[in-house]
């Protein structure tokens, strides 16, 4: 019987298309454990899951590299956050020991492993529900071990095949339902460190299939009968693999490497993971009131917006508009519970993380491409409520402060000096001020607000967040020619090191980073920038110094102070959100051959099919959609100006099924390793000798032809009417 079970797992482990799957479909190159392996911070979760859905399924360990698993959660509450109720499977007496794994399969629909040699385990996810297969060897007794993960909670066993429970986390609960395919054998309550957890001792082989809600456990039940009526494991997995062969079908490739679909479709299924939609069959429970709501319409939660304003969401805008109307209109929503628009809005209500007012540029850039099935009117109340009445300060939400007042009257956010004590209660302890990071980040989100306000219909508010988006100007030290904090006094502070200064973390003026990267936080007048700079020439020498100049110091001295700055070539940092349009500005600098360059030796480099394939934390798609655009060729640089820039295809032809029913392609046949620069350009058939197109030529469908070869054409894209357009005077509603 056991040498049946193992010729049986061998042949199921024998090809990644059993059980009837396409083998043309492109799931079949993702690999979730691309980028499992931190290279300083968090390595990315190998997650098994439905598009955009509450369950969210990986076994805990440390990283790839952890031999042993402590539990498989039923659920997680948000992206590489807090995890739900653990399952264990347990052979012998040794209740509460990790289990060594091996022989692991990892996709997007389906899990499958073996601890310990022995005992396999099998999932495959619903949208609000889950199903796993356990296989158990041996002549000992075999268990089931649930328990919290949040300290508090109970779980029983209110039926010879149910076991339910309850976890209280962040000031709410969550909740499963668990049917057992056998009848459970007996059961114990075991007590570890004043926790009480269940042991249901099963059969060698036993299936659980299990509802979670944030409702309660009726509920739970409901989402499970209606999602997974049937032992049918095969079925269910069949349907996840569907689910994921539509989205991912979505856009086709051709040409490239193995290694280099490989990494695009793991990135492509990445930028899945988050938001999730929260609604359970006509009810959800919101976290910003704290009420159980009745509703038929989606309500999606958990968006770290710092990191996916960037790329991952203007992405979502171009595959799934009105999925994006209704995960803005749940951002609404959330406001009218709240009082205040979310920074990061998860599962658990606003985690004040980073800093900005995001939801603007995320909520302009949808609505000047084309999405404008959501209340504008009340998105901009929200937006400009946070702008002028809420904290500016990082890590914080509630009203404003003192410093908040000073920036409303300065225009910028004030620094203290070196040794200088923190005065104001509402600063982070750690994160402090991030004085400059702040200014310039709300400049850019103030320029998004004054664009929403014409179709918002609030005209008359556009001089005001104008002239606060102008004031990025006034921590610009130009004769330095860095983004410089500036104390209360108006006073430059001295001594400042752009590489290095910053306290703890770097946080006393930048976020996570240091001046060189922060000197190109402008997205939204970059023409501005540069003039600051001293004109397109100086400014496009500064931003080859960028990439070129050293460290000054060890690594380990760097990454001490900033050890989110990873992915380092010179002073450029890959691995972290506020570099990754940076490469595209030569663009807009009359060198375009330069972005072509920068673009694939980036790619290249930092983005691999293997564990440590992710140049820094992954944060649910904000770092990965990046990598979508880029090797398709082309990426967004300034939400809220609906255009996208040029860069170098690594695959020979891109095609994307838009929503409304058209097709846009992108052919490059000769593009390869060595053809990466741009000799010409069509679009539509028509001459295209610059290096960016419009959002709304892309929605008509056609055909971007570019012409790739092995030495740059520097005429092609450079002359000075072919910059795409970034001025603070740029009006988005024409």
């Amino acid at each position: 019987m056991q040498l049946n079970r193992l010729l049986l797992g061998m042949a199921l482990f024998a090809s990644p298309f059993a059980r009837g799957q396409s083998t043309n479909s492109n799931v079949n190159y993702v690999d979730p454990t691309i980028g499992s392996v931190g290279i300083i911070l968090e390595p990315t979760r190998p997650t098994v899951h439905l598009p955009n859905s509450m369950v969210r399924v990986f076994p805990i360990r440390k990283d790839q590299l952890d031999d042993r698993i402590h539990n498989f959660p039923l659920t997680i509450a948000s992206h590489r956050q807090e995890s739900l109720f653990g399952m264990m499977p347990v052979s012998g007496n040794d209740y509460f020991a990790p289990r060594v794994w091996d022989r692991e399969r990892t996709t997007p629909y389906y899990y499958s492993t073996f601890l310990d040699d022995a005992d396999q385990v099998e999932f495959t996810p619903a949208a609000r529900s889950g199903y796993f297969k356990f296989h158990f060897q041996g002549k000992e007794k075999h268990y089931l071990r649930f328990q919290p993960l949040n300290g508090k909670g109970t779980i029983e066993a209110t039926g010879k095949q149910v076991i339910t429970g309850t976890e209280q986390f962040h000031g709410m609960a969550a909740y499963f339902y668990a049917e057992l395919s056998t009848p459970i054998v007996g059961v114990q309550t075991l007590d570890k460190e004043g926790q009480k957890i269940l042991l249901a001792e099963v059969p060698a082989e036993t299936a659980v299939k299990y509802g979670v809600s944030f409702v309660s456990i009726e509920q739970a039940k409901i989402n499970l009968q209606k999602e997974i009526p049937d032992w049918n494991f095969d079925a269910l997995k069949d349907k996840a693999f569907k689910a994921w062969d539509k989205v991912l079908g979505q856009i086709n490739v051709k040409g490239g490497t193995p290694a280099q679909k490989r990494v695009f479709y793991t990135s492509l299924y990445r930028t899945y993971e988050r938001m999730i939609n929260i609604n359970e069959y006509g009810k959800y429970y919101s976290a910003y009131d704290h009420q159980v709501h009745n509703s038929d319409k989606p309500f999606y939660a958990d968006n770290w917006l710092w990191d996916t304003y960037i790329a991952l969401e203007p992405l979502q805008t171009l595959l799934h508009p009105s999925v994006e109307a209704d995960k803005i209109s749940s951002y609404i929503q959330m406001y009218e519970q709240g009082g205040w628009i979310p920074s990061f809005a998860v599962v658990t209500g606003d985690m004040p993380c980073m800093t900005g007012n995001h939801a603007a540029a995320w909520m302009a850039d949808a609505w000047f491409k084309g999405v404008h099935n959501f209340d504008v009117a009340k998105a901009y109340e929200g937006l400009k409520k946070n702008a002028l009445e809420a904290t500016l300060l990082p890590w914080r939400n509630g009203p404003a402060t003192v410093l908040d007042a000073f920036y409303n009257t300065h225009g910028y956010m004030p620094a203290l000096r070196p040794g200088e004590k923190e005065w104001v209660n509402e600063v982070h302890d750690f994160e402090r001020r991030q004085s400059v990071a702040v200014t310039l980040e709300n400049s850019f989100d103030d320029w998004c607000i004054a664009q929403l306000a014409v179709p918002a219909g609030k005209k008359e508010d556009v001089p005001l967040f104008l002239k606060r988006a102008a004031n990025y100007k006034n921590v610009f030290r130009a004769d330095k020619g860095f983004m410089w904090p500036k104390d209360s006094a108006g006073n430059w502070i001295e001594p400042f090191d752009p590489k290095f200064s910053g306290g703890q973390g770097g946080r006393d003026y930048f976020t996570e980073n240091n001046a060189y990267t922060y000197n190109w936080d402008v997205k939204h007048d970059l023409s501005g920038l540069f003039g600051l700079m001293g004109g397109p020439a100086a400014a496009e020498a500064k931003l080859d110094e960028l990439f070129r100049e050293g460290l000054g110091r060890s690594k380990y001295q760097l990454w001490y102070t900033f050890p989110d700055a990873t992915g380092l070539v010179g002073q450029f940092v890959m691995g972290n959100e506020p570099s990754f349009h940076i490469p595209y500005l030569y663009n807009y600098l009359g060198a375009p051959w330069k972005t072509q360059k920068r673009i694939r030796m980036l790619l290249d480099t930092w983005y691999t099919d293997n564990l440590f394939g992710i140049p820094g934390d992954e944060d649910g798609g904000g770092m990965t959609a990046f990598v979508v655009f880029s090797m398709m060729g082309f990426c967004p640089v300034t939400p809220g100006i609906p255009q996208y820039n040029i860069g170098s295809p690594v695959f020979t032809q891109v095609t994307i099924q838009l929503e409304n029913g058209k097709v846009f392609t992108v052919n490059a046949p000769k593009s390869s390793g060595e053809n990466k620069y741009i000799q010409g350009a069509k679009l539509d058939g028509k001459v295209l000798n610059k290096p960016w197109f419009t959002h709304q030529e892309l929605l008509k469908g056609g055909v971007l032809e570019l012409d790739l070869g092995a030495a740059p054409n520097k005429q092609w894209g450079s002359g000075e009417q072919a910059a795409p357009p970034s001025s603070i005077n740029y009006k988005s509603a024409e």
